[in-house]
């Protein structure tokens, strides 16, 4: 299997490549606005999969480049304007995309179950949504949060107070927190390592050469 990386002199391309290369798969394309070594601008030719940790500006850039070549778009960049989004709809009816805020198998088995949790308690209890991050992240809150305050809305028709904390060096924490008078209930993802999010990036890649052009999700990927 042949992969681009588009970010790829960022912390997640770089985790990217480093375990694609321990997975045996050739990563064909380190592509990033960067002038290092072995890093070009563009993607040139088709591959099995492009897998994209970079911004909103530079993923549509790459998109044009996957519709050209032919090659499915594993995009995990978050920040995307609702605009934005309309475009990687587009393009996905020419081309297999997939949008993932995130890509670890636990946050996502969070997006399937924490509206259900949501629903059943009901209007009683007070939803909140706490994600911590390292300092350098640009967006807040974090795609996940963003992610999962729309699910859980969707299910309950109720708003979720969502807060961003920026600290040191955090990979990503994201709390649920369902409070009421008398208890509470708190729903937590940590990830201690970047090497979860590569390695759904490079699951979805696999599953996404396969597929026909659509428009899906890491849910897809995980059935």
């Amino acid at each position: 299997m042949k992969i681009a990386i588009n970010g790829a002199c960022g912390r997640m391309g770089r985790t990217v490549a480093r375990l694609a290369a321990d997975a045996g798969i050739e990563v064909a394309a380190l592509i990033d606005v960067a002038s290092e070594a072995g890093v070009v601008r563009r993607l040139e030719a088709k591959v099995d999969a492009m897998i994209d940790f970079s911004t909103p500006e530079a993923s549509l850039e790459r998109l044009e480049d996957c519709l050209r070549t032919g090659t499915p778009d594993v995009i995990c960049t978050t920040g995307f304007t609702d605009g934005q989004r309309g475009k990687l709809a587009e393009a996905a009816k020419r081309i297999p995309v997939i949008l993932a805020s995130n890509t670890s198998v636990g946050v996502n088995l969070l997006f399937k179950v924490v509206p259900q949790i949501a629903k059943t308690l009901g209007a009683d209890y007070d939803m909140d949504l706490v994600e911590t991050h390292h300092r350098f992240k640009k967006d807040a809150p974090s795609g996940t949060a963003k992610t999962l305050a729309e699910r859980v809305e969707a299910a309950t028709g109720r708003k979720v107070n969502v807060h961003a904390v920026r600290s040191g060096d955090v990979v990503g924490d994201h709390r649920m927190i369902f409070g009421t008078l008398g208890d509470s209930i708190e729903i937590i993802h940590r990830a201690s390592s970047r090497d979860i999010f590569a390695k759904g990036a490079l699951d979805a890649a696999k599953w996404l050469a396969a597929a026909k052009p659509g428009f899906y999700s890491m849910l897809d990927v995980l059935g």
